[in-house]
């Protein structure tokens, strides 16, 4: 049996609208995009499949809203908020940030794909130009440490788009699922722990060590960020580089010595 037909099969026999739910599955299983109580946003949801994983994942307590130019079938879940719009649109990312709450994502998705034209370069370019869109967006409307997980398919221009999307996460992977058809270059690029810290690894700033740690370390504040500083007294002013960042906190090294 051809695998499409096998998934295909498989969505009509569990419910779920589109044979994409099961590449969401695999991208949750292996790199954990949903918990219990969470809040998703889907782009580009439309017919809902992605909506439905969703939605069984983050349980009772959590919410999931999908944005689409589309209009979706109601889902028969209570935690499923659907809007209908251009997700890049003031007015759509209004809407959605009102759904989302302060509090901010815990997940942005994407298996938004261009108009197919055979073309492959032009399909390829138009892929990473929806996926940064995706990705502005996800910007906007993560919480920290935050995920995100956005279609893209294979070509010049993914290096560049994975490059940008690395400084803002503190890694990110690359998943090829299983329902994946095998004529398709299509991947996801997964990106954990939104980084929404006033600085970056390579940074170098200047610092005032505020306190010292239990481990020993000085620590410094950066516009309220926290940064720990090895070697370090309080009252120092040290030059130092960043080396390494976490949603909430980052490391660094003094440079003046």
């Amino acid at each position: 049996m051809a695998r499409k037909d096998h998934y295909y099969n498989k969505a009509k026999q569990e419910g779920y609208r589109a044979r994409s739910a099961y590449k969401l599955k695999q991208l949750d299983s292996e790199t954990g995009l949903f918990g219990p109580g969470n809040t998703v946003v889907d782009l580009g949801a439309a017919p809902g499949g992605w909506l439905q994983v969703a939605s069984e994942k983050v349980g009772d307590h959590g919410k999931v809203v999908g944005v689409d130019l589309q209009r979706i079938r109601d889902i028969d879940h209570h935690n499923v908020e659907t809007v209908r719009g251009d997700m890049t649109e003031d007015d759509t990312k209004e809407k959605l940030k009102d759904i989302v709450g302060e509090q901010g994502a815990d997940a942005v998705v994407s298996d938004m794909a261009p108009n197919m034209t055979g073309e492959y370069s032009l399909d390829h370019a138009r892929s990473i130009y929806l996926a940064r869109q995706a990705f502005e967006v996800a910007q906007e409307l993560l919480a920290t440490g935050g995920d995100f997980a956005v279609k893209v398919f294979d070509g010049q221009d993914l290096a560049d788009f994975r490059a940008d999307m690395e400084p803002e996460f503190q890694y990110v992977r690359s998943i090829r699922p299983d329902a994946s058809r095998d004529s398709s270059s299509e991947q996801y690029l997964v990106g954990k722990h939104f980084l929404t810290a006033p600085v970056r690894k390579g940074d170098e700033v200047e610092v005032e060590i505020v306190d010292v740690g239990s481990e020993g370390d000085g620590i410094a504040k950066v516009e309220d960020f926290t940064v720990f500083v090895p070697g370090t007294e309080t009252g120092e002013t040290p030059l130092v580089r960043i080396t390494d960042v976490k949603p909430r906190f980052a490391f660094a090294e003094r440079v003046d010595d």
